[in-house]
């Protein structure tokens, strides 16, 4: 295995190419083919409930192509995942699949990168820098890939998704008749790249969409929270948190008091559980009862029975299925001898799209979720 990557990567460096290129693939051993590789997958979390449809899909994935992974939990700790990865690079790991924990955090990928020396190395669904800082560390390792998804993309389009609805549904979402719609937001990480994004532009671009056609912007519900928003502290973007604060909110914030949270926007769809747990037990979101508007991202199982069910508006859906596929298959494409490149470059569907300027880090699509 180290004497195919090492000829690989020889190749590479005769050319003068960087990760961020395209080389000649190795051959592929057939489908199904048992490999005797040692996979090593590190997730950040075992009970983020995304990532468990990521893990079954990508067990299945794997099953299929003949790869048995050892899959390793930090329980949201870098300093558990480090440890992790030393040992194993100490047993004789072949490539390792990794899931950081810190998201954005370029030093921490540059110190998985250093320990990891010849071994190849493939981040997903976590970035691993902000600001480009992520392409940097792609371009300058022949031996790293990255597969994930646009981080503002979601927001974006959650933004948007919540924009229309509340355009649609003004009068019907404007509990107290004031004209304005109250919201809130969930926020599932305080550090997380895409958690950031997803607080920002889920925001703005609802606004954007409202300014277009003549209505006034969403107003935070508490005008004494400048952050205009309420995050989970343990980072773990977590159904808990999420109904703690709004059953919180509840005491002040209600109709009878006039001021009743009129709209809640979720980082997640684990998030957006709590939330509407937590307006069940008011009364509200149920048959016969009043809707707040309930947005997430994930578009989970869970998720999609909520919209059945009109107790959730909509969710972004962020596909389990085809980041596991991806990963998997680029994982088999390098056991087999591929560089990163060229294993990302072999992707052919219309869920992945390469990165404009690295050739190196793959998007798995989002889509907007409503209903089927």
């Amino acid at each position: 295995m180290k004497k195919i990557l090492a000829m690989a990567m020889a190749m590479v460096m005769t050319l003068g190419l960087v990760a961020c290129s395209t080389s000649s693939s190795g051959s592929a051993s057939a489908p199904g083919t048992e490999s005797d590789a040692k996979v090593v997958v590190f997730w950040y979390d075992e009970s983020d409930v995304y990532l468990g449809s990521v893990r079954d899909a990508m067990n299945k994935e794997f099953e299929a192509l003949g790869i048995t992974p050892d899959n390793q939990f930090a329980a949201n700790n870098q300093t558990t995942q480090l440890d992790q990865i030393n040992t194993a690079i100490a047993g004789g790991a072949d490539i390792l699949v990794v899931n950081q924990v810190t998201s954005g955090a370029s030093d921490t990928a540059e110190d998985i990168i250093a320990a990891a020396g010849d071994i190849p190395v493939i981040f997903f669904n976590r970035a691993i820098g902000t600001d480009g800082s992520d392409v940097t560390v792609l371009q300058a390792n022949s031996t790293i890939a990255f597969v994930g998804t646009d981080a503002p993309a979601a927001g974006h389009m959650q933004g948007k998704m919540i924009g229309d609805y509340v355009v649609a549904n003004y009068d019907a979402i404007d509990l107290n008749g004031d004209g304005k719609i109250s919201y809130a937001m969930m926020k599932g990480d305080e550090a997380n790249v895409e958690a950031i994004y997803r607080t920002q532009y889920g925001l703005e671009d609802a606004n954007i969409v409202l300014e277009a056609a003549g209505k006034p912007a969403l107003v935070y519900f508490d005008a004494a929270n400048t952050d205009c928003y309420q995050v989970d502290q343990a980072g773990a973007w977590s159904a808990a948190a999420a109904k703690e604060y709004m059953d919180t909110n509840f005491v002040s914030y209600n109709e009878a008091n006039g001021n009743m949270i009129e709209l809640v926007i979720c980082n997640n769809d684990g998030m957006a559980e709590g939330v509407i747990a937590s307006l069940q037990e008011k009364g509200y979101n149920v048959d016969g009862a009043h809707t707040v508007p309930v947005f997430g991202v994930d578009a989970t199982d869970n998720a999609k029975a909520l919209i059945a069910e009109g107790a959730m508006t909509g969710t972004i859906k962020q596909d389990a299925q085809g980041m596991a596929a991806a990963v998997s298959q680029t994982v088999k494409a390098v056991v087999d001898g591929a560089t990163p490149a060229d294993a990302l470059a072999g992707l052919k569907d219309e869920r992945f799209s390469l990165d404009a300027d690295c050739a190196t880090k793959l998007y798995v699509a989002y889509a907007p979720y409503t209903g089927e």
